[in-house]
């Protein structure tokens, strides 16, 4: 089953110096876009020089040492050609919700690049193996292909990887309804729309990767830590600026600080046209 595109698509990977997503870096990133328009896809694939080190952990599972990067480009150096690549295209990927989606957007902030994804659909792979065949991505590669996944933790191979999943999992489960997050069974079958693979593999009730803010059934989007737990995050950034301008200060993922400024908008809009 080929991919229902109202918009180009991008299937992304990342490997980096280490798994926090606000203090480490991008040491190699690689993207497939699927094209609205059809044709074949177009590929791009980068090593990065991160300028800080790689951790022993990082580097015993992806293999690229500082040595093969002393000659690569900063982030910095290849952000706009990545940021063009990208265009509006929707994004793809493996555990890509949680990770890759979240650190491009850091790094793209550190640059002064602002990576918007409110109009952007994530379709997060990893979210709907794990909730039809819970296993790795080489696992996942072996169930849904039949074949073995060779240069696993290469991000151009598991990139690539990661696009034929998807298509063995929209051939698999064609005819099988989804369940969703309580259990229920879903009247809606997994299909090549991007709009339903986003609404499939997005968790609803959190707004970020590091679940700092989520959304009540009410609709009412409340911070889910510290002091101001379960309460309405306009209305508390609305009567504590200290608190809205630490958060935006200290080390919170450019998520949360995207989403606080918004609603702290909205809340102040609220407010004047109730006055």
């Amino acid at each position: 089953m080929e991919f229902k595109l109202d918009r180009d698509l991008c299937f992304f990977d990342l490997e980096s110096t280490g798994l926090n997503v606000v203090t480490d870096r991008i040491v190699q990133i690689a993207i497939v876009k699927y094209k609205k328009r059809g044709g074949e896809p177009e590929t791009y694939e980068q090593l990065i020089n991160p300028g800080i080190p790689i951790s022993q952990e990082a580097m015993a599972v992806h293999g690229i040492t500082p040595e093969m990067l002393r000659n690569k480009p900063t982030f910095s150096q290849v952000a706009d050609d990545i940021f063009t690549f990208f265009g509006e295209s929707d994004l793809a990927g493996y555990n890509s919700n949680r990770f890759d989606v979240p650190m491009l957007i850091e790094e793209f902030a550190r640059v002064g690049i602002d990576f918007d994804i409110d109009k952007r659909r994530c379709i997060d792979v990893q979210r709907i193996f794990y909730k039809m065949e819970p296993r790795t991505l080489s696992a996942a590669y072996r169930f849904y292909t039949g074949q073995v996944l060779e240069n696993a933790h290469d991000a151009l191979a598991d990139v690539k990887a990661t696009a034929e999943v998807l298509k063995g999992q929209l051939n698999m489960y064609e005819d099988k309804d989804l369940i969703d997050g309580n259990n229920n069974r879903i009247e809606r079958p997994v299909t090549n729309d991007m709009q339903a693979l986003h609404d499939f593999t997005n968790d609803g009730s959190t707004l970020d990767a590091t679940q700092r803010l989520k959304r009540l059934d009410d609709g009412t989007i409340v911070f889910n830590f510290g002091k101001y737990k379960g309460k309405n995050v306009g209305e508390i950034l609305y009567n504590d600026r200290n608190y809205f301008h630490w958060i935006q200060d200290k080390e919170f993922t450019q998520q949360v600080k995207q989403l606080t400024r918004k609603l702290l908008k909205e809340y102040e809009d609220k407010k004047q046209r109730n006055k």
